[in-house]
């Protein structure tokens, strides 16, 4: 790793907080312009490449077009990691390298969410399958195109471990590369991430879903997590009105995973002596953790969601479309191949016809998915 990287790293950071100055590199050697360190730079090149953009017309819950106020994979993005990067100061980690993970952790997913991964899984099944993880890692390596000499954007070896291991409820990983060390826990980083995804998308979830009407306060109260919140918040501000209490007590929540979040794994820290990344990959364990009277209190608040917001049948409804949606799109490109245009008809040769299709499919927003759906299917739709 060039030198001039280390003088422009924080001089506070921790000593097992993964540094650019000891980054392990990246796949192709480059000429680089300026001093920045590795991960900062890796973050400016995930904000600036067209993956990242697209994000914005991505389904997190509900349709682009069910609303302009609800959460998109964009604004997720950036509420990971502004919680990502709390909780990496107080730990004193790399805060470049949790950000850079924040903003590429959903670069792989496909519009309408979960439901786009779960169908194009099915499509792919003999065809080597489908999982956003995977994904994002091949947009980077391989699909963005950007830079003279190699494809994709060449990230530091530890943003791409960071996010082939990705890990939550709705995230497993597949299929660990071996170049990633298959079965050794990844940076501290990119644990805490894990949680700041699972922080970001709990809360804005309740925020979205009580906006859409899907859900009531009055339900809400049944969930211990959030009724101890909203109580703590009625009596600070007892005459603000139902939407203030609303948002100060999503907000007195992210505060409080932050601060239990943060108190747990520096107590993990110590108990296992971990003061380097080599002990960390020693002890191979997740340090990153909530306590165990937060984490019993948040699976109540998943499972509420769950069957309240995710499985409502509003929700339910657009999964139903999205399905046919993508599966249409599928075969007819299947059938049809001349129908993608030219730049990745040319690849079906060395990356097999159904990945082309896929990764073409996975790269659409939600927008363009209907929108291609028209032009194909409705026959007084111009072309």
């Amino acid at each position: 790793m060039v030198n001039r990287e280390a003088s422009m790293e924080r001089p506070d950071l921790a000593p097992y907080a993964s540094s650019s100055a000891l980054s392990r590199g990246r796949k192709y050697p480059e000429e680089l312009r300026d001093s920045r360190p590795a991960f900062e730079r890796d973050r400016d090149r995930i904000i600036h490449c067209a993956a990242f953009r697209r994000l914005e017309y991505k389904t997190q819950v509900f349709v682009n077009h069910e609303g302009d106020y609800y959460r998109t994979r964009l604004t997720h993005s950036l509420e990971v990691a502004q919680i990502g990067k709390a909780i990496a100061r107080r730990l004193r980690l790399n805060e470049e390298l949790t950000e850079a993970l924040a903003l590429a952790h959903d670069l792989g997913h496909t519009p309408f969410g979960h439901t786009g991964e779960e169908v194009l899984n099915r499509l792919m099944e003999t065809h080597g399958g489908f999982e956003h993880n995977l994904q994002s890692l091949r947009v980077i390596d391989e699909l963005e195109e950007r830079y003279p000499g190699f494809n994709g954007l060449n990230l530091s070896w530890e943003v791409r471990e960071g996010i082939i291991k990705h890990s939550s409820p709705y995230d497993r990983p597949a299929g660990i590369i071996d170049d990633f060390m298959p079965g050794i826990v990844p940076t501290l980083e990119a644990q805490l991430i894990n949680f700041a995804d699972e922080i970001a998308y709990n809360n804005h979830d309740i925020d979205d879903g009580l906006k859409s009407g899907y859900l009531t306060l009055k339900q809400l109260r049944h969930v211990d997590l959030w009724q101890e919140m909203f109580e703590t918040v009625s009596a600070r501000y007892p005459d603000i009105d139902e939407d203030r209490i609303k948002c100060q007590t999503i907000s007195a929540l992210i505060g409080y995973f932050i601060t239990d979040l943060t108190s747990t794994t520096m107590r993990n820290l110590h108990e296992y002596s971990i003061s380097s990344i080599d002990d960390l990959r020693r002890v191979n364990r997740q340090v990153v953790a909530l306590s165990p009277a937060l984490s019993e209190k948040n699976r109540q608040l998943k499972r509420f969601l769950y069957e309240n917001l995710y499985r409502h049948y509003k929700v339910e409804r657009m999964r139903v479309k999205a399905e046919r949606y993508l599966s249409m799109l599928f075969d007819t490109y299947a059938k049809h191949p001349t129908l993608l245009p030219k730049k990745h008809v040319r690849k079906m040769d060395h990356m097999g016809r159904e990945r082309v299709i896929c990764d073409y499919i996975a790269g659409m927003t939600d927008r363009f998915a209907l929108d291609e759906f028209k032009r194909l299917f409705e026959p007084y739709e111009r072309v």
